[in-house]
């Protein structure tokens, strides 16, 4: 007897539908697919217990005639390719004819459609893959797909279903990002049998972009377009100073598909290159046009990787576009403004100053010529007590910042190391030396401030060295352990706005924020929801009164969405932390006065890190 078998067709379409539906997400992305496939203007997205109990998509398409909607629940059957060469030329969302078969033989699943030319609607219903019913109903032009009961004959997997909040939250990204690339088409989403969220059509791409991912970026968000005779794009991208701590807020459509290609987010990055630090990503909305011959969507089930004929040119492209807008807003905002250029120069006159300094600016040499000395372009403190060449003067001041005899931490140090052997003295002479430096308490604090570069770094001087020290990155290091320490001790002071703010987030986000707000009130936030992905910020931590609490929250929210803090609280609690700290700290290009400056190297000395 043979012992290879053709499987049935039941069983393969339950296979099948292993690869194509992973969760209730999965099954709207692909009915949501096939919808504006159907060249339908407006979609309604029902759901009920995060798709667990019911999904009902509603379109107002073309819909389908009696035979064809029979023909659209067999596996392998479709309307979007009919030979081999369509394979590498798709100009559609779906194309393999998987779907509904799959999505059928794992759900309860009723078809409801009717096309222009029909008098009346057909109506199929199917049980766990076996059709049960086929009859004439009444119906509008257009489809609607029913999915109840997913998973109801495969205990395995509906065990692995998340709760309802999880699956919820990935179907309103789901929604969410389909919205974004097609704006002229409404979108209406409830849950439960309420209203989550109401996309209205619109032919303008900013206005979607800013209706999805936050109407607070209105202002940061920048246009950038390119077409040349193989492919073109346009989107939005942020400002260096809009940044968030993951990369959620990076979208890329490839003729209208929703993807997730790394090689595009690392050219989107290195657009960004020297203008954020590790750990931010920019907000990024991107729309890619390519003939479809030149691009291959058929590389995974879940169609959402691409690959491109050739890969390179499209990945340094969008490089150069986003490093050229970038540096065109920058190049922008220098011309309104003047540098302030702080030196410390020993004493002489500005005529000799102006002799031997060129200044770089955006990698062009600014010539002599154009330095203005006299004017606030270049401020140069003469202060005798600063540029005093007296050597005694000098000497006296290097004594005072000279390490302290080695306390008894040091002296512990040294006795472990005189038992080593003589061929190791000159090792151990360097290593001692490093001690001395790292055992003095009060190391910072004595350091000697000669000024400030480019308003961003703190110029010290010390014995024999000249160190620059992060203002931003000193003063986040600051907040973060007063703010860590006040709420350890339960001592947070806490501001009350007068004119309480709100925020805005997805569906995944609000749902994590809401299960978060405990762990925020420790920290002295009162949040609350608002009504739908909105809350209402009414009380901050006092630290934070002068910051853009909204982005704080946003970022919360976001890192919540990435990580999983239901079971580590206290991470959460770090991680909001140096958030809070990051923005309450002194930001770089402000301008400080000398007190300032060594106010923060004082308080340094305090730090436990």
């Amino acid at each position: 007897m043979a012992q290879i078998k053709i499987l049935p067709e039941i069983l393969s379409n339950k296979i099948a539908a292993g690869e194509v539906v992973e969760r209730p997400a999965s099954v709207v992305k692909e009915l949501l697919e096939n919808s504006i496939d159907a060249l339908s203007t407006r979609i309604v997205i029902e759901i009920d217990q995060g798709g667990k109990s019911l999904i009902r998509i509603s379109d107002n398409g073309i819909g389908m005639k009696s035979d064809d909607a029979l023909l659209a629940i067999e596996r392998y059957a479709t309307s979007k390719i009919h030979d081999d060469k369509d394979l590498f030329s798709i100009n559609t969302l779906g194309f393999r004819g998987e779907a509904l078969p799959s999505i059928a033989s794992v759900s309860k699943f009723t078809l409801i459609t009717k096309d222009e030319h029909s008098d009346t609607g057909t109506k199929i219903f199917i049980k766990g893959g076996v059709i049960r019913s086929v009859e004439e109903t009444g119906a509008a032009t257009g489809t609607v797909m029913e999915i109840a009961g997913l998973f109801f004959n495969t205990p395995a997997r509906r065990k692995f279903m998340k709760t309802v909040t999880t699956e919820m939250g990935h179907i309103g990204d789901v929604v969410a990002q389909t919205a974004l690339g097609w704006p002229n088409i409404q979108f209406r989403l409830t849950h439960n049998g309420k209203v989550v969220k109401n996309w209205s059509k619109t032919g303008n791409q900013f206005d979607r972009a800013v209706d999805i991912i936050g109407s607070d970026l209105k202002n940061d968000l920048n246009s950038i377009s390119f077409k040349d005779n193989y492919f073109s794009f346009n989107g939005f991208i942020s400002s260096p100073q809009v940044f968030r701590s993951t990369s959620r807020k990076i979208f890329i459509f490839v003729n209208g598909r929703f993807i997730k290609d790394r090689g595009i987010s690392h050219a989107i990055f290195e657009g960004y290159k020297g203008r954020l630090v590790k750990g931010r990503f920019p907000i990024a909305v991107l729309y890619i046009d390519i003939d479809y011959d030149q691009v291959d969507v058929n590389v995974h089930p879940a169609k959402d990787e691409v690959r491109f004929s050739d890969q390179k040119r499209v990945y340094n492209k969008i490089k150069d576009v986003v490093s050229e807008s970038l540096e065109s807003i920058e190049k922008k905002k220098w011309s309104d403004r003047k540098i302030d250029v702080e030196v410390t120069p020993p004493k002489t006159s500005n005529r000799e100053i102006k002799d031997e300094i060129k200044i770089i600016r955006n990698n062009e040499y600014i010539e002599k010529s154009e330095i203005d000395t006299e004017s606030s372009f270049m401020k140069v403190q003469e202060d005798e007590d600063l540029w005093s060449h007296n050597t005694e003067a000098k000497e006296t001041k290097l004594k005072d910042i000279e390490p302290k005899e080695p306390d008894y931490e040091e002296q512990v140090f040294i006795q472990a190391e005189s038992s080593v052997d003589v061929e190791e003295e000159d090792h151990i002479v360097e290593r001692l030396e490093v001690s001395e430096t790292l055992f003095v308490e009060t190391f910072f604090s004595e350091l000697r401030v000669c000024g400030q570069l480019s308003n961003t770094y703190i110029l010290c001087e010390s014995k024999n060295d000249l160190i620059l020290i992060d203002q931003h990155a000193a003063h986040e290091r600051i907040v973060f352990e007063e703010i860590k320490e006040i709420v350890s001790h339960n001592k947070n002071e806490i501001q009350i706005l007068l004119m309480p703010e709100t925020v805005d987030l997805t569906f995944k986000e609000a749902t994590e924020l809401e299960a978060i707000i405990p762990e925020l009130t420790k920290t002295g936030f009162e949040i609350e929801p608002f009504g739908g992905n909105t809350f209402i910020i009414k009380a901050v931590p006092s630290i934070l009164s002068d910051c853009d609490v909204a982005k704080i929250i946003s970022e919360i929210a976001e890192k919540a969405v990435t990580k999983d803090y239901s079971k580590r609280p206290d991470e959460l609690l770090d991680e909001s932390l140096i958030l809070m700290a990051c923005h309450g700290a002194i930001r770089k290009r402000k301008k400080l006065d000398i007190k300032e400056m060594e106010n923060i190297l004082a308080r340094l000395d305090h730090c436990k890190n």
